[in-house]
């Protein structure tokens, strides 16, 4: 990979699986905001990166190669060959549209404790809510990272602060609803080490999920989110409604129970099924296919 330093801004030559707009807009991540220009203003790992695509040139303003090579390359997933993934589903045609439909899909390896808490309060929710219930949180319980192109940008909470928020206080000021005890007490659970989320990096996706779904507010879907955008379990098929409608327009050709879906679509995409959920998931939502 060629990269070029010019004064804060890094350029990543020659990039053609990456498009920001086919990465952040596709479900998987919440803190990010598409600026008139065309790029993307995101927030992770305590940092405030503006992020954009020319050519095939992709272009990351506000950061250094040290922070690069320790915190975007891990990310982004540069270390991992999509033309290769793609190649490996040369024969199924439906999918070979959807891949070009969202060709610059990465998987995002995602903050575990922050991944886990944006997916409860994805539950049930739009993604316009969803991000500013988040912002609300980080606002009132992150610490200030700093002011870029003229905005406050906040850190996402850590596990003490959030463990100590009253949860009439969560539910009012960051509009999480129902969600308000959830947050808190996985919060206190994490904070008081009784589970330990780093050990995650050391199991399957099976065990991850069977301890993930008895917390409060993860259910298998969100289970399924969490162990593909924070562990990097890339044979996790989370399904919702969308990649319900999907598959069974595109696969099933009737109405199948969503357990279902899950079963054919890691038994078909195997040890990639979380990026050819993705490439469904975007392809299917950008186009309706499957809404009534």
């Amino acid at each position: 990979m060629e990269i070029i330093q010019n004064g804060e801004s890094l350029i990543l030559r020659d990039q053609d699986k990456f498009y920001p707009e086919h990465i952040l807009e596709c479900g998987q991540a919440f803190r990010w905001d598409k600026e008139l220009d065309g790029s993307y203003t995101l927030v992770a790992f305590n940092r405030v990166i503006n992020i954009s695509k020319f050519k095939d040139n992709v272009v990351i303003k506000n950061t250094t190669i040290e922070d690069f090579e320790n915190i975007w390359k891990n990310y982004f997933d540069l270390d991992t060959n999509y033309k290769e993934i793609q190649g490996s589903f040369f024969e199924d045609e439906i999918l070979q549209e959807a891949m070009a439909y969202g060709d610059g899909i990465r998987i995002l390896n995602q903050d575990p404790f922050e991944t886990i808490i944006s997916f409860i309060i994805s539950a049930n929710n739009r993604i316009p809510q969803i991000k500013k219930s988040i912002d609300l949180l980080s606002r009132t319980y992150g610490d200030f990272i700093e002011n870029y192109n003229g905005k406050d940008y906040y850190s996402f909470p850590k596990p003490q602060a959030l463990s100590k928020a009253p949860v009439e206080e969560v539910r009012e000021i960051c509009r999480v609803g129902f969600r308000d005890k959830r947050i808190v007490g996985v919060s206190q659970l994490v904070a008081n080490k009784e589970i330990d989320i780093e050990n995650y990096f050391n199991m399957s996706r099976e065990e991850i999920k069977e301890d993930l779904i008895k917390l409060p507010g993860i259910g298998p879907k969100i289970a399924d989110c969490i162990t593909l955008f924070a562990f990097n379990k890339k044979d996790s098929f989370p399904v919702d409604v969308w990649i319900k409608r999907v598959m069974e327009a595109l696969y099933f050709k009737e109405v199948v129970n969503k357990n279902k879906v899950g079963e054919l679509g890691r038994e078909k995409f195997g040890k990639y099924a979380g990026v050819a959920q993705q490439y469904l998931f975007y392809y299917g939502r950008e186009n309706s296919i499957g809404k009534l």
